[in-house]
């Protein structure tokens, strides 16, 4: 009886024995898990997505510290408006796994310095001009800029910093060789800038920056 008492306490040292490695095995395992370290988040010059959404950021906030810096009556409303565009491209930088906040206020700041696209070739080209009101329809403008969006919502429409409200600028994207014809309906810290609509009718699915357009005063 004792022998079978002996053998039967063996046994169940060599189970508990069994049970805690698998256990620690496990714990192991979970604490190697859990101490992984997340991806770090793209920066603008690392994705052509997070540069278009980074220069977007830049052109609000840089609308939002213009009507700070010289307020009128209207500034409180559109201040409200453009912080509701900071928060949701904030929103999507964090979707698309950019650094959440990075801005650049400049989209030619951002990125190395290109050469000015060239206007596709027709019988009768359109002489380039750089000029803001002064460009008479039909002429090319915002020679080298690259084109992204504000964030508003709403039917297809632009902001500019160089074209009164009621202009009408065509936008192609010499990429997919698709244009928009939109009016210039606000104000904003880039030669042209999209809304969310406009956008969605010449973009590269994916991609927040047009690097290589051609923008033309056509009313």
């Amino acid at each position: 009886m004792s022998r079978r008492r002996t053998l039967g306490t063996k046994k169940k040292i060599a189970l508990l024995v069994s049970a805690a490695t698998v256990a620690g095995g496990g714990a192991f395992v979970m604490a190697s898990t859990s101490n992984a370290t997340p991806p770090a988040p793209k920066s603008a010059a690392e994705s052509t997505a997070c540069l278009g959404l980074a220069t977007a950021l830049g052109n609000n906030e840089k609308f939002i510290a213009d009507q700070r810096a010289n307020p009128d009556a209207q500034s409180e409303a559109r201040i409200a408006n453009r912080q509701a565009v900071v928060e949701e491209i904030k929103r999507k930088q964090e979707a698309s796994g950019c650094a959440v906040g990075e801005s650049a206020q400049d989209s030619q700041a951002a990125q190395p310095s290109q050469p000015a696209p060239s206007a596709p070739s027709t019988p009768s080209a359109p002489a380039e001009n750089s000029g803001g009101d002064a460009a008479a329809s039909g002429q090319q403008v915002c020679n080298g800029s690259t084109v992204t969006l504000s964030g508003e919502d709403g039917a297809p429409a632009a902001s500019s910093n160089q074209f009164p409200a009621g202009t009408k600028l065509k936008v192609t994207n010499l990429d997919n060789d698709k244009s928009t014809t939109v009016e210039v309906t606000s104000v904003s810290g880039s030669c042209v800038l999209l809304n969310n609509a406009a956008f969605e009718q010449v973009r590269e699915p994916g991609k927040f920056l047009i690097r290589r357009a051609v923008i033309e005063k056509v009313g």
